[in-house]
């Protein structure tokens, strides 16, 4: 039973009604009682999080945890980009004429991922990465170089699945989700950081609403039971690190390449 609730909490749903019951359960002090069901079912390494899990007084603030200092080395080189979370690569490559390429067989356009926004001119032959999170996964999402912000769009959308099923089955889950989008302006090149939610109604969060800059490995934001991370790289100017595929599970603050700025 505890397993099954475990899993209709994580195989996320398009409804809003049961966005805002499995949201308002998680919050609840009641749903504490699910973290130990829920490390054990997936994996989780609770020895890496910040406090003991049984000082998380709800399964949202276990599911949105910090880890301890030093868990998650950050990529050092002065022009690095790191990942922004820990996560499975989906889909990678160049960007072609403004569309991201054969992500679980669908290609998407990037007016529609950033919603038509002016930015868009900056990617279109960039590069991009899709970032899956498991439930297993550390959950909050940090700077994958240092910068300033830009600019940030909260788009309001629908909650469907990003999980196998929903990427290859449903079109365009990552343009319809609801989303919120940090473009951030480093020395050699602009990134936009577009957190894809899916459960949760407001499932997204800005760790700090009022930060207008980050060093490469700050935390950023934090997902409530969602989802993924879509990676853009301003056009000419990222190099990928070699050997990277899609495929690869990658850590929070793992290089992912550099960005130096065109000639």
């Amino acid at each position: 039973m505890v397993k099954q609730l475990l899993r209709l909490m994580t195989e996320l749903s398009s409804h809003r009604w049961l966005s805002r019951l499995m949201g308002a359960f998680s919050h609840s002090r009641l749903s504490r009682f699910l973290i130990p069901a829920f490390i054990r079912i997936y994996h989780i390494p609770a020895s890496e999080a910040e406090k003991h899990s049984g000082e998380y007084l709800t399964l949202n603030e276990f599911f949105s945890r910090r880890l301890k200092p030093g868990m998650r080395p950050i990529a050092g080189h002065e022009n690095a980009v790191a990942s922004p979370v820990d996560a499975l690569i989906t889909a990678m490559g160049e960007i072609h004429s403004g569309t991201i390429m054969n992500v679980k067989g669908q290609d998407y356009e990037l007016e529609d991922l950033l919603n038509h926004s002016p930015h868009l001119e900056l990617y279109k032959k960039g590069f991009f990465f899709v970032l899956y999170l498991s439930p297993t996964d550390y959950h909050r999402i940090h700077s994958p170089l240092t910068g300033r912000k830009v600019e940030s769009e909260h788009i309001r959308g629908r909650a469907y699945p990003v999980n196998e099923f929903g990427m290859r089955h449903m079109k365009g889950v990552l343009s319809r989700n609801e989303r919120l989008i940090t473009y951030i302006a480093g020395a050699n090149g602009e990134a936009a950081v577009v957190k894809v939610g899916a459960m949760n109604v407001s499932s997204i969060h800005y760790a700090d609403e009022a930060a207008d800059a980050w060093q490469i490995g700050d935390d950023l934001a934090y997902f409530e039971f969602g989802s993924t991370v879509v990676l853009l790289l301003e056009n000419g100017s990222f190099t990928v690190r070699p050997g990277l595929t899609s495929g690869t599970k990658v850590k929070m603050g793992e290089l992912l390449g550099t960005l130096q700025r065109p000639v």
